[in-house]
């Protein structure tokens, strides 16, 4: 493999039909600025290093003749995905969502599983079909406009950025009770919580984040093998915990089923949704995949399949294994439960040094997907051209990783969990229609683009992901509504104070392109 590149993933003789293209007339109107769209034979041709700089355009980040290399297998990449998602909100997610639904939190996964479900088909079939880096970020470059595109991809940072303080502060839970039980020692309790009357900071989440950082500078390929590794230590723990935790099930634990009414249940589902994250993680790695149109629907498809099962058995096991009054603010909580059900320490001693393992692979998938989308964003100018750039010996975007590293520390370390799980689910969820809505154009647009995957039951299927996005959208919190507000104000300044006038496609001073609609037939 050339360290400058990788070979396409098409088989020999078979060429990417050209998008049929109409000239959209080059204007000043911001209509027109928010709605130009990247062509999706630009986009893959940039992440093969064949792409070319229109003739008098400027030297634009990233174009130091680095790209990302293609050394993602399909058992790494579905570890990834798999990694990403189980640990992402299963080891501490309980703790919130039993109290807003009961035991009906069973129910609320299976909702989120199926929202998660229908969105991973249309996910299948835009990573096949773009498989470039930045997920959601270039699926909607491609089809919605440049506006959109950098709207979706604020939500993008925001979401893997909070989800990864959310899973570093869970780690200094386990790592505590992992201690207590082990040496009969905590950390200090003033540095082991976000800021209130008893903690300052918490130092467990800050060293998580930088031996995460330092990992990840190492190289991609280096990070994939570890990830897959602990996500093998992952299911292994996760298995042991529902065995023991039938062992003690209770069936009058799940009576009253629903004593929030389904109300709670909306809550409890919109809250957990975040989990399932590792979708858009997999198809981050767009552009360090081998054979991507086959690989990237695969490795979706089977992580969803993994993580849907686990979640619900595990949700089942612990609510039959404990009243669901116990679960509010409870730490480390599947630990203490294994604890409990026993009467020994051992079971939860080794749950813990489980998880600690486990959270560690998340956060670096979390983290690995943030500093893609960064990258992608500063290669289409939409950020600073230092967030394009590769370092020479790696091949990996070592400034990115730095700033995402004191963004993700800093929010670990001062922020409460609650906060930040429900952010990170609306940011999710707008990321999950915007793939859903773009199936749809990009079918309208380029039917005859290639396609690994198609979403079966088009395009009934797309419709009703975006149906169920809405729905758990509308039972967030209100306060999670001023934090995505917020991060929108933020959005508008950026992009109006630097990214309208520094985008590639605004630098190169020549008309937009768009791919036609008319005439095509339809997919």
């Amino acid at each position: 493999m050339s360290p400058h590149g990788a070979s396409s993933d098409r088989p020999p003789g078979h060429t990417l039909p050209p998008p049929r293209r109409t000239i959209v007339l080059a204007s000043d109107t911001l209509g027109s600025r928010l709605l130009r769209r990247k062509p999706v034979s630009t986009l893959i041709a940039e992440s093969e290093g064949t792409d070319t700089l229109p003739a008098g355009a400027p030297e634009e980040g990233g174009r130091s003749g680095i790209h990302l290399r293609r050394s993602i297998g399909l058992w790494q990449l579905s570890s990834i995905g798999i990694g990403a998602t189980i640990g992402t909100g299963i080891f501490f997610v309980l703790t919130t969502a039993v109290p807003a639904a009961g035991p009906a939190v069973i129910l609320s996964f299976v909702i989120a599983a199926v929202t998660a479900g229908l969105t991973a088909l249309c996910y299948a079939e835009m990573a096949s079909a773009i498989p470039v880096s930045g997920s959601s970020y270039s699926y909607a470059y491609a089809t919605l406009g440049e506006g959109v595109a950098f709207a979706v991809g604020i939500c993008l940072l925001m979401e893997y950025g909070v989800s990864a303080s959310a899973i570093a502060v869970s780690w200094a839970e386990y790592l505590n009770k992992f201690l207590d039980l082990a040496f009969g020692r905590k950390i200090p309790e003033a540095l082991s919580g976000a800021p209130d009357a008893t903690h300052w900071f918490n130092l467990p989440a800050l060293i998580l984040v930088a031996m995460v950082c330092f990992l990840l500078i190492r190289g991609v390929s280096e990070s994939a093998k570890v990830n897959a590794t602990m996500v093998g230590i992952k299911i292994l723990i996760l298995v042991l915990f529902i065995g023991v935790a039938l062992t003690g099930f209770h069936s009058g634990n799940l009576t009253p089923f629903m004593p929030l009414g389904i109300g709670g249940v909306q809550v409890a589902a919109s809250s957990i949704f975040f989990s399932f994250i590792g979708l858009d993680a997999v198809s981050t790695a767009g552009e360090e995949v081998k054979n991507p149109r086959r690989t990237l629907p695969m490795a979706i498809i089977i992580s969803l399949v993994v993580v849907t099962v686990l979640y619900i058995l595990v949700a089942l096991a612990a609510i039959g294994a404990q009243p669901w009054q116990k679960f509010g603010g409870q730490e480390a909580g599947l630990a203490q439960i294994l604890q409990d059900i026993t009467g020994q320490s051992w079971p939860a001693m080794l749950f813990a040094v489980g998880a600690i393992v486990s959270i560690f692979s998340v956060t670096l998938v979390v983290i690995y997907g943030q500093t893609r989308i960064l990258y992608s964003m500063g290669r289409d100018g939409m950020l600073p051209k230092r967030f394009a750039q590769l370092s020479p010996r790696t091949g990996t975007p070592v400034w990115n990783t730095i700033v995402v590293g004191i963004g993700v520390g800093a929010l670990a370390a001062f922020i409460p969990l609650n906060v930040l799980a429900d952010i990170t689910s609306l940011g999710t969820l707008i990321a999950f229609s915007v793939v859903s809505i773009g199936v749809i154009i990009l079918r309208r647009t380029q039917p005859d683009l290639p396609r690994g995957f198609k979403v079966p039951g088009y395009p009934v299927v797309p419709l009703v992901s975006v149906g169920f996005c809405i729905y758990l959208i509308t039972g967030l919190h209100a306060d999670t509504f001023r934090a995505g507000g917020i991060a929108l104000a933020v959005a508008l300044v950026v992009y109006f104070g630097y990214s309208i006038k520094h985008s590639k496609l605004e630098r190169a001073g020549q008309p937009a392109e768009a791919d036609s609609p008319a005439g095509t037939q339809r997919g």
